[in-house]
């Protein structure tokens, strides 16, 4: 029996969403986002935020953090991220392709966030070197970062107080914002606008949506020219109702956070067997759905051939990556933590 632990996009989606999308499919409906649905949606995400925000809908994680940084940063500008950030090694070149060729400055720190002190000694450097260099124009935050952590609000002011010394934007990712949001106990608008975040990619598709992405605007200058952005980019969908669906469903009653909430637990059960391991380590700290254990290159042998799925993860040598998601079957993390326990 596999076990796998490989990535949250592996996982199906979530009954309710399902349930949702059939429903949706009856009838006819106005297209490109003039739908029930979509306007129901975006006052739904407002909810959520307890402020009145600026809502587009897109499909992939990609295309929000690429189509937020065009909107948040000029083509001469550069974006400021960690060296781990999903924007800077995962997403090939959409980013410098829908900004118009902002450049990436990757800032080493520990634990997937980016040294602040490290980041103004860049920024004051481009600052001195001026129309010479690229212009210091948006910071990204990850959040959960690649490796696992959660900023909390007191995280992300030392990055706003840099945003407003350079007179910078400050962007999070939020691939996986459900699982910071329960990690930290923040509300949403704690995690975002209340400290100082101007524009959120907030996805759900790792947990329980199919398609489930958006780029949230806190301040709606920026927003003004986004619609535009986005149908430029192909990213606006003419049935766009089976989008806003899948938001309505996983916002409702708050399964959003009751999914995450599961996939954190998970994790962290599956961490306390690392834990126990005596030639395992856990170099970060836990705080989400995502576990980086370093494992011996015998072991990892070992607990692939009894049947744990997972990825080597290149930060660290013999580091891996194993990621619990919002279907992780608890009698699954029993059978992994007998595997881990018993491989030596």
């Amino acid at each position: 029996m596999q076990l796998n632990f490989v990535s949250d996009n592996q996982a199906g989606v979530h009954e309710s969403v399902l349930a949702a999308l059939e429903e949706a499919n009856s009838g006819s409906s106005p297209g490109y986002g003039e739908d029930k649905l979509t306007a129901a949606a975006e006052k739904s995400v407002s909810a959520v935020f307890e402020t009145d925000c600026d809502v587009f809908f897109v499909t992939t994680g990609t295309a929000a953090n690429a189509l937020a940084m065009s909107a948040l940063c000029p083509p001469w500008g550069a974006i400021y991220c960690h060296e781990g950030a999903h924007i800077q090694n995962d997403e090939n070149t959409a980013v410098e392709l829908l900004t118009g060729g902002a450049r990436m400055v990757p800032i080493a720190g520990e634990a997937g966030k980016p040294d602040p002190q490290l980041m103004r000694a860049h920024m004051t450097t481009a600052t001195i070197h001026g129309v010479h260099n690229a212009r210091p124009g948006a910071i990204s935050l990850s959040n959960v970062s690649e490796s696992g952590t959660v900023f909390n609000p007191e995280d992300i002011a030392a990055y706003r107080a840099l945003a407003d010394e350079f007179r910078l934007t400050l962007h999070m990712d939020g691939a996986r914002f459900a699982n910071a949001v329960v990690a930290s106990g923040a509300s949403p608008a704690d995690l975002t606008w209340r400290s100082g975040i101007d524009c959120l990619s907030f996805g759900l598709t790792k947990n329980g949506g199919i398609a489930a992405e958006a780029v949230v605007m806190f301040d709606h200058a920026m927003a003004e020219q986004f619609a535009f952005r986005r149908k430029r980019a192909g990213h606006l969908w003419s049935k766009q109702r089976f989008l806003a669906a899948q938001w309505l469903a996983l916002l409702k009653n708050d399964l959003w956070l009751s999914n995450a909430r599961h996939a954190n637990a998970m994790a962290h059960r599956l961490a306390a067997g690392f834990k126990a391991h005596p030639c395992i380590e856990l170099p970060w700290p836990v705080d989400a759905n995502e576990l980086f254990p370093v494992i011996p290159d015998h072991i990892c042998v070992g607990f692939r051939e009894a049947g744990l799925e997972f990825y080597d993860w290149p930060a660290q040598s013999y580091m891996t990556r194993f990621v619990t998601h919002f279907a992780t079957d608890p009698e699954d993390i029993e059978r992994a933590l007998e595997i881990i326990a018993s491989t030596t």
